[in-house]
């Protein structure tokens, strides 16, 4: 079965077309690199827990949206050989393609598929 890469951020919502474009671009290098789907998502019904959430996984600030993504690879392989690449690519590098959002608030992790229907 296939593995999937999936995120969530905190993005200044004045940040969003910058966070768009930035999305755009990666998701081609993404593509290029053997990602089979990549979905990037603007959060707009995603509320606070009191135990936990979105938004306090992301330490959300008020003028701050969640963004919520996920990539879908053949495997792990795939995924781990894409992710060297991306690092290396001149097109992501902070001057080239800025995130546009505090990465150190950003969670992430791989997950092995293991239901499809």
């Amino acid at each position: 079965m296939s593995y999937v890469n999936a995120f969530a951020a905190a993005v200044p919502t004045a940040n969003r077309e910058k966070f768009k474009k930035h999305a755009e671009i990666a998701a081609g290098i993404f593509k290029e690199n053997g990602a089979l789907s990549v979905v990037e998502c603007w959060g707009n019904d995603v509320p606070d827990g009191k135990v936990t959430s979105f938004p306090m996984a992301v330490k959300l600030k008020a003028d701050e949206t969640v963004v919520f993504g996920w990539l879908i690879w053949p495997d792990k392989a795939t995924s781990d050989a894409a992710m060297e690449k991306m690092m290396a690519d001149p097109r992501m590098q902070p001057d080239a393609n800025p995130m546009p959002f505090d990465g150190q608030r950003m969670i992430f992790g791989g997950f092995e598929t293991i239901v499809k229907a």
